[in-house]
């Protein structure tokens, strides 16, 4: 059971649109607070997308994402989960970027989440783009590379950008592989699609053994047994989820820079998630929703939707292994 201070304030007690806006309506503690030592899971909100290559947004997204959050309630209403009497969850703030250098930025988030590491927690992080991840990768992977379950459309395994560019959202596990962060063998990606400019990504993936499931596959095969491979693919060490929110069709989900038709709905992009029980999560992220591109806040509200649904998993594991 949880402490009664990481409890999220009710909306029986507060209206949902009074109070200051934290993740869910948990506490706000920060890195350097005496309570971060009693912190489980720690919600984070990365404001950042100097790595976005055409349409520019998701530095916006956590304060959009916090915002919508505040209509989620303390029990899954499907799965009887009921994550922050499992652990003691918490609001940690932003990583603070510098958006005029990506590379100062790069090395404020590996530092900000090492702390997160040698503290003990497991992040949930909102971004941000897909960059993003690569540091944050940097900061948890010191004992060893991890392996990774990925939902997008695209496999953000390119080299490189406009004749160099290393550092973009769509080259991010390119560089976690180079760097040893990742274990591509324990890698999978899940939902790929779209138009190409050419193979270069995909020829990268079947080199070092990473698994692409297209989304014809994830379609013929049906999510059940797409899942139980991605869990197999993972085993039994620690793995990291990136939840890129193009993975759902831009019909449920517009709010986003680089969206591709055809995807799963938002029931479908939730069913996903529930299939990571088993896996053993130590970091996890939705990144790349887009305010601009949707200000009704739908987007949001399926993107806090599913990093409830992603604390979920990570609680019950968490509470199991205790």
């Amino acid at each position: 059971m949880s402490d009664p201070f990481f409890q999220p304030v009710s909306g029986f007690d507060l209206p949902r649109f009074a109070g200051v806006p934290t993740f869910m309506r948990l506490p706000h503690v920060s890195l350097d607070d005496p309570r971060i030592a009693e912190v489980g899971i720690g919600l984070v909100g990365a404001p950042w997308d100097s790595g976005t290559t055409n349409r520019a947004g998701p530095r916006h997204g956590p304060r959009q994402l916090r915002d919508l959050s505040t209509m989620i309630r303390a029990g899954n209403g499907a799965t009887g989960v009921r994550p922050f009497e499992l652990v003691n969850c918490a609001d940690l703030g932003d990583v603070p970027p510098n958006p005029a250098d990506l590379q100062d930025s790069l090395d404020r988030f590996t530092r900000y989440y090492s702390r997160i590491r040698e503290a003990g927690i497991v992040p949930l992080t909102a971004g941000g783009d897909h960059l993003c991840t690569l540091p944050i990768l940097r900061g948890l992977a010191a004992d060893g590379p991890l392996g990774m379950i990925h939902f997008d459309s695209h496999t953000d395994l390119f080299h490189s950008y406009f004749g160099g560019s290393m550092y973009t959202h769509g080259t991010p596990f390119r560089r976690a592989v180079e760097e040893g962060l990742l274990d591509p063998k324990r890698v999978v990606q899940i939902g790929i699609r779209g138009t190409a400019y050419d193979t270069e990504d995909r020829d990268f993936a079947e080199s070092v053994g990473i698994r692409v499931i297209a989304i014809e596959e994830f379609f013929k095969r049906g999510i059940e047994d797409v899942m139980a491979e991605a869990r197999s693919i993972a085993g039994t060490r620690p793995t990291y989820v990136s939840y890129d929110i193009d993975f759902v069709d831009p019909a449920f989900a517009p709010g986003t820079g680089t969206p591709e038709v055809g995807g799963p709905n938002s029931f479908q992009a939730i069913q996903v998630v529930r299939e990571l029980r088993g896996v053993n999560i130590v970091g996890a992220d939705l990144v790349e929703v887009s305010p601009p591109f949707d200000p009704s806040g739908a987007t949001a509200w399926l993107g806090v939707s599913l990093m409830f649904e992603l604390l979920c998993v990570m609680a019950e594991q968490m509470a199991a292994a205790t």
